[in-house]
């Protein structure tokens, strides 16, 4: 059995999705749960993008003792230079140099000619190697690039110190078939003395994406790269967690292992999913609501006599817990923290778990029974770290003569200063949005509004997650709210997301350089 490391770039190319802002706290908690995982690297971000996406890398670097860390760069020196100060006090730090190989690219992106993209592989990847033991080069958009030409960028970055070769399918081009041809061709045909670890980076334009990831394996990858729940720009990346439990269900076929571990993958999934703002859908693979769900007479009757007719990924597998909690609201503190141990939360802060068992009996007085999942999403709103100035307080809500509804909401900053707004609305969201607006006076386009339930049954937990936009800049913000009220979480995450509009306005949220800009350099 070969071992297949895992690469993570949902705080890099996750980020990169449309709306996807997340903060530098909520960074390191998804990087400390990626380190739970199993993940053998993470990208932690684009160190030359902004003064944030530094900071976050550089604090990631610190606190993993694991996973290795490393930094995107460009073929730049002043990228390569900021990953170095980045990582410097990582315990396992890597870098990430890329270039366009592609014809499309080089013409009209990078404007270069085929001799000056080597030239610039052969001197950035040496300045990398000078400064890191471990270099990952990327020839971008290698699947629309000739095989000859690939081979030569490849083995010049191999020459130039690069021990990891990333290949990836940047716009989602490619088919199973051709990607495994591309892996053997280039591990039969590069020459090295010591070993060099291949790796699949994929995008799911036409659906492929881990079906290419698992062709590259068979095709000899010995590390694929790609996002929780398969976050990213466009159609976004392979989802690592459907790539982890593949290899282990199908053992017999690729014959390879890897270092995830899978019952802590649903926690993964719901971390990131609730992070970034975006909803993993019911019918997606592996951690999807309806990846366990029998519908079909047939198959409910198969399952009843063997799960195995119907059911090829048990829940636990991925860590999925039927059981709910035997928690309510005669539970202590002692048995609450005992059950955030069992399900993964042992870094709480003394003050963060006083306020989080205060929400848990407020929870518990207006449930029944308080679930796993419940838990989860309570830590997850209470560790969300707020956009900073004001926040949602309180609201009230009255209905007028008319039939419309008045919305009062409160709103409150670090210092205590409170400031009410009100408005009226055809229903009680809509004059709470518009109380909100008339709260900040900004330019701001609700795109979409979708609430979620934690759990099953009328007294579940309401999570609201709005994609907005900034008119003024085209800028587009997800954000959410968790509450027991609907109405409370449909405000705290218009709030938040409001909240962020406002940072950019005022500079604070800087325009990201982009990693496909064209280098200088």
């Amino acid at each position: 059995m070969r071992n297949i490391e895992f690469l993570d770039t949902s705080l890099r190319d996750g980020e990169q999705t449309p709306g996807v802002n997340f903060s530098i706290n909520e960074k390191i908690m998804i990087a400390k749960q990626l380190e739970k995982w199993g993940i053998s690297a993470i990208e932690a971000g684009f160190p030359a993008a902004s003064p944030d996406s530094f900071t976050a890398v550089q604090e990631i670097a610190k606190i993993l003792t694991k996973t290795a860390v490393t930094g995107l760069a460009r073929a730049v020196k002043s990228d390569i230079d900021a990953c170095y100060e980045a990582l410097k006090d990582a315990k396992k730090p890597q870098i990430h140099v890329f270039i366009a190989t592609s014809p499309v690219h080089m013409k009209y992106k990078l404007q270069k000619t085929p001799d000056e993209v080597i030239a610039a592989i052969k001197e950035h990847v040496t300045y990398a190697r000078e400064r890191f033991d471990i270099v990952e080069f990327s020839p971008e958009d290698a699947t629309r690039t000739e095989k000859s030409f690939l081979l030569k960028a490849v083995q010049t970055a191999v020459d130039a110190g690069a021990s990891y070769i990333n290949i990836p399918d940047t716009v989602g081009f490619t088919t199973p078939t051709e990607y495994y041809e591309t892996f053997k061709f280039l591990i039969e045909n590069i020459t090295s003395d010591r070993e060099i670890i291949f790796s699949p980076h994929c995008h799911d334009d036409l659906g492929m994406a881990t079906a290419n990831t698992l062709a590259a394996i068979k095709g000899g990858a010995g590390r694929v790269e790609g996002t929780v729940n398969g976050i990213g720009e466009r159609a976004g990346n392979v989802a690592l967690e459907e790539v982890a439990v593949a290899l282990e269900i199908r053992k017999d076929y690729y014959q390879a292992n890897s270092e995830i571990v899978l019952n802590e993958t649903f926690a993964t999934s719901e971390l990131v999913s609730r992070f970034s703002g975006i909803s993993v859908p019911k019918n997606k693979a592996v951690i999807g609501g309806n990846a366990f769900a029998h519908e079909s007479g047939i198959h409910q009757d198969g399952v009843l006599k063997n799960p195995e007719t119907y059911e090829i990924i048990t829940p636990e597998l991925v860590g999925v817990k039927t059981n709910s909690l035997p928690l309510g609201k005669l539970s202590g503190r002692h048995a609450f923290v005992d059950k955030l141990s069992g399900l993964g939360f042992d870094d709480i802060t003394n003050e963060a778990l006083q306020a989080l068992f205060a929400k848990f009996k407020v929870l518990a007085d207006k449930k029944h029974e308080v679930t796993d999942a419940d838990i989860r999403a309570l830590v997850a709103g209470t560790t969300i770290e707020n956009p900073t100035g004001f926040q949602f307080d309180n609201l009230a809500i009255t209905s007028t003569e008319d039939g419309k509804q008045t919305v009062t909401i409160t709103m409150r900053n670090a210092g205590d200063e409170v400031i009410d707004t009100i408005a009226t609305g055809s229903g009680a969201v809509e004059a709470a949005f518009n109380a909100i607006d008339s709260f900040f006076t900004q330019s701001v386009r609700l795109n979409s509004y979708d609430i979620t339930a934690i759990t099953k049954g009328i007294d579940a937990q309401a999570e609201v997650h709005v994609t907005v936009e900034n008119e003024d800049t085209g800028t587009i913000f997800n954000a959410n709210g968790l509450d027991f009220d609907v109405l409370r979480a449909s405000a705290i995450a218009y709030s938040n997301a409001n909240s962020l509009v406002q940072r950019e306005n005022a500079g604070i949220i800087t325009k990201k350089i982009s990693e496909k800009a064209n280098p200088e350099g």
